[in-house]
């Protein structure tokens, strides 16, 4: 239990170390970071608990003003914004990510934690992204699916690094792969 939570605050931290890599603001207020990045891997590595737990850690510390945002943003205003429903999603995709990595074993581990980050760090992802833009900027889902296009080839960049990332790391130090060890919670 210490060491799930250790993981967690470790994996909290490297996520808002990346919202120091530049990033830049589209034109409708939602920045592209390397954050997300940092969430895939929370799923990757940590497995759906741990990867949850660690992104929830991270959101609670934005929350209480912490500027760990791009742009150094923080505090609950940015749950008011156009990034709210990403925000909101994060601790979905981190699940959905881990537990994709948890399951699916019988194939090459950067294949599969690339898909997964496709499909968790992606795919769910934008679901909870659009309709956070839409609600917020007061568009239709068509209209806010539209918008975010312009994330996807950064983020199936963001979704091989972390594959790649995850299978040098089990290459290097399987027991730090927790996604892979035994369930044990």
């Amino acid at each position: 239990m210490e060491r799930s939570l250790a993981l967690s605050a470790l994996f909290a931290a490297r996520i808002a170390a990346l919202f120091l890599i530049p990033s830049f603001t589209l034109a409708f207020g939602v920045p592209v970071t390397a954050q997300t990045l940092g969430v895939m891997l929370c799923g990757t590595v940590l497995g759906a608990k741990r990867g949850t737990l660690a992104v929830l850690l991270f959101l609670v510390l934005v929350a209480i003003g912490l500027p760990f945002l791009a742009g150094g943003r923080g505090g609950l205003g940015v749950f008011a914004g156009p990034t709210v429903g990403f925000l909101v999603g994060w601790p979905v995709a981190a699940f959905v990510t881990g537990l994709i990595v948890e399951r699916w074993r019988g194939a090459n581990l950067a294949v599969v934690a690339t898909v997964a980050s496709i499909i968790g760090g992606i795919i769910v992802l934008y679901a909870f992204g659009i309709v956070g833009m839409s609600v917020i900027l007061e568009r239709t889902l068509l209209e806010a699916a539209g918008l975010v296009t312009a994330f996807i080839p950064g983020d199936i960049i963001k979704a091989v690094l972390a594959g790649l990332l995850t299978a040098a790391l089990f290459k290097a130090r399987p027991a730090s792969v927790l996604s892979r060890a035994s369930s044990d919670g």
